[in-house]
């Protein structure tokens, strides 16, 4: 999982270190604010221009391309539309700019068709809807795949190099818990960033990289224990077990 928030402490460390990177990265950071194509916020509404799309358009629009693929499944250009209009049909909560309970199936379609996208091997795979799929992996309410995240974190960052993107790269790397891949993210956005704002980065991500490895540690020994405690109960459960075998098959009792 992206993020283990049941616990107040994780929530406020989570809630500080994007914070602190949305005031380093400005508006080029992701991850704050879905937007759809009928909501017009956040920072991955890029597809409603005009801002006349309705619900009932991008969801006929949706249904041709369904059929165009369904028909041409070879269409490179036909699933990547697909994905983005699968996107903006994703329902979200108009006050807080999150993804709603209901979101995670129509996620999971959009998923699905990026996917099938990236298999056809296009050439230059489209950096803004590979956006739009970072924050679909992202986002607790989401897909909650942090691996699958970062993956197309990198289709951004090789379009769009900058300190912003591979400054997202690196907190979704060590979210992931692919370490080497978020230094190597943090080396490329403190190079890319103006000179003055460089130690705060560096500052920010080893924060990112130091809350994340110590939320890893401590899900790791929460599963160890779990599994420890499932050993000894069936271990015991085996003893008693063999207990009653023995009493029972013991002459004279």
């Amino acid at each position: 999982m992206l993020f283990d928030l049941q616990s107040r402490r994780r929530r406020n460390a989570v809630k500080f270190i994007y914070g602190g990177l949305a005031l380093l990265f400005g508006a080029g950071l992701i991850l704050f604010g879905v937007g759809t194509g009928t909501s017009g916020n956040g920072l991955f509404d890029l597809f409603n221009n005009n801002g006349a799309s309705t619900k009932s358009q991008i969801g006929a629009q949706e249904k041709r391309y369904d059929a165009l693929v369904r028909t041409n499944p070879g269409n490179a250009s036909a699933w990547l539309t697909l994905t983005r209009l699968r996107y903006q049909d994703v329902n979200v909560d108009q006050t807080t700019g999150a993804f709603t309970a209901d979101s995670e199936g129509q996620l999971r379609k959009a998923a699905q068709a990026w996917s099938r996208y990236l298999a056809l091997k296009p050439a230059r795979p489209d950096p803004n809807v590979a956006r739009l799929m970072v924050n679909a992996y992202s986002q607790t309410g989401g897909l909650n795949d942090p691996g699958a995240a970062a993956d197309t974190m990198e289709i951004v960052t090789a379009a769009q190099p900058s300190a912003q993107t591979f400054g997202v790269l690196a907190q979704l790397s060590y979210t992931a818990g692919q370490i080497r891949k978020g230094d190597l993210a943090t080396a490329k956005a403190v190079a890319l960033a103006p000179k003055a704002q460089r130690a705060q980065i560096k500052t920010a991500l080893a924060t990112a990289k130091k809350t994340a490895v110590r939320q890893q540690v401590s899900r790791a020994a929460s599963q160890s224990g779990a599994a420890g405690a499932a050993g000894a109960a069936g271990a015991a459960g085996a003893a008693g077990s063999a207990s009653t075998t023995g009493a029972a098959t013991t002459p004279g009792g």
